[in-house]
This record gives C-alpha cells, sequence and structure tokens, in this order.
C-alpha cells in the first residue's frame, strides 16, 4: 500500500505542475506492483504523467497476456504443459496455445475480439449495448431497466429468466435486432447468458435521460450480476472469478480497477454470504439487490453485465482444459488481486512446512481417526501443524491462515477452494475425493499449485456406503478412516513437492522460526 500512496502522491503532484487550475487529480488503482505496472503500460498516457523517477515508470514492455502485442515473454505467465500432447493437440505449441484460451489470458483477449455493438448510439447522449458471443459479456450506456413488475412479484426473485418482459429494457439507438437474435443459443439457464434479459430490449424514441421515464437515475458505474450459491465457496467464488476476468473485458478506461462501482445483485434475496467481505475488493459501496430498486424505472449512465458464472465453455465452472497443461496467469493473478485488496498478511516461510488440516463439522465426510492422524503428522519436527475449522473464523482470517500455509489437507469439500489463495509453492492433498476426481485437481491445475489425493482404495475404510438423500449409494454422504501410514507417506511427498518448487525460497538457515504450539486449533 505505500508505494501506491507514494506514486498517487507523485502523480497528484505533476499533474498540478502541468495544469495548476486541474479541479482532479488521476488516481492510481490499488493493485500489487507487478500489477500496476502492467496497468500503467495498458494506459500509456497516464504513465507518463508520472514523474520520471517513479519505479513504475519504467520501459517494461510487461503485459497481462490479452493485448494483441503481448510477446509471450511479456506476460504475466506463461502455462506449463509438461504433460505428453499426442492425443490432445497436433504439437506441444497448440497444446499451449488452447490452454492459454481456454483458461489463461487468452479467455480475455477472445472476449474482447468478440465484443461487437447490438445498440450504436449517433449521439454522446444517445444509448448504446455492445456484447461478446451468446451475451456472456455486456456494457451499456444510458439504458433504462423497468423494475415497476419486481415489487408485485409474489415469490422472491433467484435463478429466474423472466424478471423482464418485453420492452421493460429501453434504449436510445440504432438496434440490430437480428444481431441481438443470433446470439440466443445459450439461454438454457439463467446463469449461462444475459439473453434471457436483453431479449426484452426495445428502443425508445427520445434519449433515455431526456424521456422523463427515469424514476431513479444510477450515476455510478454498475455491475449487474446473476450470481450462484452464496454459502458455498466453490461455487461463489465462480461469480467473484468472473467478476475479476470481467475488469479486463471492460478495460477501455483508466477507471476499469476503481472500486467507486455499484454491486446490483439479480435477485430479491437479502444478499448474505460468509464470502460477501471479498466484495470489498471490487467496490467500497455496499451491494444492492432488486429489492432496493424495485417498483422503479432505474436509468443507468454506465452499466457492465460481467461474465456469469455457469457458461458453457466458461471459466472456472465448466471449464475444459486440455491435459498435460497447469499454471494460469488469470487464476494467479485474481488470487494476488484478492489478497493485495483485501490487505491479507503474508509470512515468508520457516524451516519447518506449515501444514493446515481443514477438519469438517458437517454430518458427513468426516474423518473418524483424525487425531490419530495429526497426532502421528506432529511427531516430524519439519512439520508444523494447525487444525483449523474455518466455518468459526471470518473470511479475512481464513484467507491469513490459507496464504501462510505450504500445505493444506481436507476432505472433498467447497472449503478446499482456498487452494486458490496458497502460495505458489504449496500443496492441496485433497485427503480423498470421494469419487469426484476432477473438481479440486482441476482447480488446483489452473491456479498452478500441486495436488494429491489419496489413491489406496483399499487402504480407506468408508463407515458404509453412503446414503444420498435421494436414495442410492454415494460416496460424499458417509465418513472415513485412513491407513496412518498411507497417510504420512501422502504427506512427506507433499513435501518434497513443496520444497522442491522453483519459487520455495532454498536458504532456511538464517530465518527465525516463530514456533506455535503443536497441534495448534482453531
Amino acid at each position: 500500500m505505500l508505494h501506491l500512496l507514494i506514486l498517487n502522491g507523485l502523480l497528484s503532484l505533476a499533474v498540478a505542475q502541468t495544469n495548476p487550475d486541474a479541479k482532479h487529480t488521476l488516481s492510481l488503482p490499488n493493485l500489487p506492483s507487478d500489477h500496476l505496472i502492467r496497468y500503467l503500460n495498458t494506459f500509456p498516457k497516464l504513465k507518463h504523467q508520472l514523474p520520471s523517477n517513479a519505479t513504475t515508470r519504467s520501459t517494461s514492455s510487461a503485459c497481462w497476456g490479452h493485448e494483441r502485442d503481448c510477446s509471450a515473454e511479456a506476460r504475466f505467465q506463461n502455462p506449463q504443459c509438461a504433460g505428453d500432447h499426442t492425443g490432445w493437440a497436433r504439437s506441444k505449441e497448440a497444446q499451449v496455445q488452447t490452454f492459454y484460451y481456454q483458461a489463461d489470458f487468452g479467455y480475455i483477449q477472445q472476449q474482447l475480439l468478440e465484443l461487437t455493438p447490438m445498440c450504436m448510439p449517433k449521439y454522446l447522449t444517445d444509448s448504446s449495448l455492445e456484447c461478446t458471443r451468446y451475451l456472456r459479456f455486456c456494457r451499456g450506456r444510458n439504458l433504462l431497466f423497468d423494475l415497476r413488475d419486481v415489487a408485485q412479484r409474489e415469490e422472491r426473485i433467484r435463478y429466474h429468466m423472466d424478471v423482464l418482459s418485453p420492452g421493460q429494457l429501453l434504449g436510445h439507438c440504432d438496434l440490430n435486432r437480428t444481431r441481438l437474435s443470433a446470439e440466443m443459443d445459450h439461454i438454457g439457464s439463467a446463469l449461462q447468458s444475459w439473453g434471457p434479459e436483453l431479449r426484452n430490449f426495445e428502443v425508445l424514441p427520445s434519449p433515455v435521460l431526456e424521456s422523463d421515464l427515469c424514476d431513479l437515475v444510477v450515476n455510478t458505474p454498475t455491475f449487474i450480476m446473476k450470481i450462484d450459491a452464496t454459502y458455498n465457496m466453490y461455487h461463489h467464488f465462480c461469480d467473484f472469478f468472473n467478476l475479476y476476468a470481467s475488469l479486463f473485458v471492460n478495460q477501455s478506461h483508466p477507471a476499469a480497477f476503481n472500486t467507486d462501482v455499484q454491486i446490483l445483485i439479480w435477485e430479491t434475496y437479502p444478499y448474505d454470504s460468509p464470502f460477501r467481505d471479498t466484495f470489498k475488493a471490487f467496490s467500497q459501496r455496499e451491494v444492492w439487490t432488486l429489492s432496493d430498486l424495485e417498483g422503479k424505472r432505474v436509468c443507468f449512465r454506465n452499466v457492465v453485465l460481467p461474465l456469469l458464472p455457469r457458461m458453457i465453455f466458461g471459466l472456472f465452472y465448466n471449464t475444459p482444459i486440455i491435459q498435460g497443461c497447469s499454471n494460469s496467469g488469470l487464476f494467479r493473478a485474481f488470487s494476488e488481486f484478492i489478497l493485495h485488496r483485501l490487505q491479507i498478511p503474508f509470512k515468508p516461510p520457516q524451516r519447518r512446512l506449515r501444514i493446515t488440516y481443514l477438519s469438517r463439522r458437517t454430518k458427513y465426510r468426516q474423518v473418524l481417526n483424525e487425531l490419530e492422524l495429526l497426532s502421528e503428522l506432529e511427531k516430524n519436527e519439519d512439520y508444523l501443524v494447525q487444525r483449523v475449522s474455518y466455518e468459526r473464523l471470518s473470511f479475512t482470517d481464513q484467507l491469513a491462515i490459507t496464504r501462510n500455509t505450504d500445505i493444506l489437507i481436507g476432505m472433498h469439500g467447497a472449503g478446499l477452494t482456498h487452494l486458490l489463495f496458497l502460495p505458489n509453492w504449496a500443496c492441496i492433498f485433497e485427503l480423498y475425493n470421494c469419487e469426484d476426481p476432477n473438481c479440486y485437481r482441476d482447480l488446483a491445475r489452473l491456479r498452478g499449485v500441486r495436488y494429491r489425493t489419496w489413491e489406496q482404495r483399499e487402504l480407506v475404510f468408508p463407515q458404509d456406503e453412503g446414503h444420498h438423500p435421494e436414495g442410492g449409494a454415494h460416496a460424499k454422504f458417509t465418513n472415513y478412516r485412513f491407513d496412518v501410514e498411507e497417510f504420512l507417506h501422502l504427506v512427506s511427498e507433499a513435501a518434497s513437492e513443496v520444497r522442491s518448487h522453483k519459487d520455495f525460497p532454498q536458504d532456511m538457515s538464517d530465518r527465525l522460526e516463530h514456533r506455535m504450539p503443536q497441534h495448534n486449533e482453531l
């Protein structure tokens, strides 16, 4: 934060010197330094206003990777594709490129290339609307959303595709209805496309803001979000990740990463989530829901309909990942962005590896011999072990533990989504995947951390066959015991991977270790 305050001071001084009569001074967004350099390279006019001695005003060609002129050497990060490409791609280069466009900044580049006008303005006061293919991402200006009928609904709105009716989304612009209709293929569910809303778009004969139709004018740039399950970390972070990716698709102005924006959740349920603090990384304002605007015709000067959590071939959820590749720079950037914006402290690793064990307080997927496993693990003087129940802690406190963990261990469950915020060298040990092998393995590949899970089926002992609430046996609905020796062996292998990682500090001899009591429990 200190470097940002200094740079903003220098920028304000530079602007004042060049234009003493300026009423407003420019400010830099709160970003990690490695991100800030790329931000300034995106907006060179802003960069050139910095004093020549500012550290971020370098001749670096650093870029994110979505820019057309961004070389592979200058990218934020390049994928690692150590696995064989045979059977998956024609060449190693094709394998890398496929991953890059499936799950990295190449996906952003593709969205930018697809961005197409749907409703063209003739004058500055007119409306506008532009979208990517299948209406996955859209943005508009001077649009009217007629929410008067929302107040008459008897049922609360969530995952509804009929929030708006024809004529309840209005703009004054030249609408290409044929083009808009051609992108309606992905409206099988509410969370796949903005088609259910945009199919109701109609044209006003006069500019929206001059029509006297607006009961409320929202001047703050607004992101309207259709969100997934708010109490499940895996699903809610589909929302946050796609919101972050949308910042890049919307990055046409230096204010793209500012927090003076409004978040509007497209449902009438009160927003509540144990992960709600994550929104503070994006907005300094309180989150709105439709209930805050119901009964009104609301006119937005600038509105973004961001990438959605369950898009077909989308990001995070439903991401098709080519075999043999890992390490998405986009996922790493998201991790660093959230940790930086929420001011989560980082502590360098010590001689002893920091192992965090996630203890479940749920009915199913408990580890019946958990204390025995941890007791044996603590006997190894190379490990510093803590057992935590994250549901007892605030989300920022959870992140403070995760960010300073070298090996994260837990049963299959949404809490393993914390792997997104592990250090680059860390390993996630999904103790047992409960016959769902891809979910967290793929997420670990995307984030670029090592992954392990239990492989010896004869050494894991379920309490029973598991009983799904709707009938039938199911591995997620029972509890388990694990063989102690095999558990220790797998942790040892994870530890070896952590210590051999290129980012893990190799010289620990001069580090002072702050020892916590063995088997610390939170």
